[in-house]
This record gives C-alpha cells, structure tokens and sequence, in this order.
C-alpha cells in the first residue's frame, strides 16, 4: 500500500521531502515484484544525476533492476546497511529500506510525480492489464 506522506514515480519509487533534499527507495510493490532482494548497487556520494538517469541497481533472485533518479540533483547519501542488509528492501522498503538520498535542483519535478491516491490508482491500472 502507498503511504499518505510521501510521493511515488511511475517507475515505482517513492519520495519523502525533508527540505531540499528527497529520501528515495523502492515502493511495497516494487519489492514484491522483485522477490527477495540479495544486494543493492548503491549510487556514489556526490554523483549528479538528472531525473530519469539510472542511480542504483537492486539484485534480486528474479532480476537485476534500476532504480532511477526521481529528481535532479546531487547524492548526498546512501543506505550503507543495505550492504550487509539488503533484505531491508523487502522487510521495510518505506524505512530502513530506503536507497539514497538526493539534493534537488529542480523542486519543480515534484509536480510530476504521484501522490499516495494516483500512485494506487496506477497500480490498480497495472494490475488490469
């Protein structure tokens, strides 16, 4: 299920604002349809990305899936405990599950992304296909 507080792309990552920078991980499902998650390839600090540029790569025993970038900017920071851990992915993709963290220079995009409401509406469209 989305989660009210936070924004969702279409390519199933979700979003929390803390000011100027954007906490990114994976949605409930994404993981899912992932499988169990063995590791996750984790972006460099201090990469510029724009929106839509790959940022991470998760490893799962199904597929080996991006994790693009849902704005652009700069990384600030990333999940370490998904090196020893990457399973958080899968038991809390909304917390300790989260991938990287990014400093937007264009706060704008937001206004393209999905609230909680679209985001299920999305999924339900997928699911009808």
């Amino acid at each position: 299920m989305a989660q009210e507080n936070l924004l969702y792309s279409k390519d199933h990552e979700w979003l929390r604002v803390e000011g100027g920078t954007v906490v990114v991980g994976v949605t409930d499902y994404a993981q899912h349809e992932l499988g169990d998650v063995v590791y996750v390839d984790l972006p460099a600090v201090g990469k510029e990305l724009k929106k839509g540029d790959p940022a991470a790569n998760i490893e799962s025993v199904k597929a080996v899936s991006d994790v693009y970038a849902p704005v652009s900017g700069k990384i600030t920071e990333v999940n370490l405990n998904l090196n020893n851990t990457p399973e958080l992915v899968n038991q809390e993709p909304f917390a300790g599950g989260w991938i990287f963290k990014i400093s937007m220079t264009q706060a704008s995009e937001l206004q393209e992304l999905m609230d909680a409401k679209k985001y299920e509406e999305y999924l339900k469209g997928i699911a009808g296909e």
